[in-house]
């Protein structure tokens, strides 16, 4: 498999992760977002969405290109169903979907590099905005996973959820949000962080991160 993404980008860190969990080893190529090169024809023709990540995987002896992070964390857990990442109940499945997306539709969206640079060439401005999206989106979900969560979002086991919150409160504190004022988040956080496949999954560790 190979794998196409940033270091900072929040969508390739949750796939980092399942991967991590899975024990799967990828060969990684670094895309830099900051850059363009996501725009660049090589890269569109694997992503017409221009965005990260991608993974290519062998499939009924073709090559396939697979895009979208939540749609890339299905395929891992179908065809890598140990250690499972999804409940086996179908009603518990969907519930633990909707947290996902709560985090990457309704939150990480707004606050993406894409977003920012539409909105204003100021920085301030643009820190605001993400600050404002992050927090607004936390307020939704700390109430959901108020109801749900036990060591971890859902329940004592790891979900999609868990891959999910991690690299959105990366960017929280990227953009300085108090996390003080979500204390489920905070909490299951500080317990997935100390996981060893949430550290090995770190942007700062990926090969092609800039730490200043």
């Amino acid at each position: 498999m190979v794998l196409y993404g940033y270091w900072r980008s929040s969508c390739t860190y949750r796939v980092r992760i399942a991967l991590a969990l899975k024990n799967l080893k990828v060969e990684y190529k670094a895309i830099n977002l900051v850059k363009g090169e996501q725009k660049q024809e090589g890269f569109s023709e694997l992503s017409p969405n221009q965005t990260v990540p991608s993974l290519v995987v062998l499939s009924g002896g073709k090559q396939k290109v697979l895009n979208q992070s939540l749609a890339i964390l299905e395929y891992l857990e179908e065809v890598h169903p140990s250690p499972a990442l999804l409940p086996a109940d179908p009603a518990a499945r969907a519930e633990v979907r909707a947290l996902c997306l709560m985090l990457v539709a309704d939150t990480q969206p707004l606050q993406n590099l894409r977003v920012l640079h539409k909105l204003s060439p100021d920085q301030a401005q643009r820190n605001a905005w993400a600050h404002w999206a992050i927090s607004e989106g936390f307020q939704r979900f700390e109430k959901a996973i108020a109801a749900t969560a036990g060591q971890y979002c859902y329940g004592d086991g790891l979900t999609f959820a868990d891959l999910c919150l991690v690299p959105q409160v990366y960017n929280a504190l990227r953009f300085q949000v108090d996390l003080s004022a979500f204390p489920t988040i905070s909490r299951v956080y500080q317990v997935l962080v100390e996981l060893p496949a949430f550290k090995a999954a770190h942007p700062d560790l990926q090969p092609d991160a800039v730490v200043t």
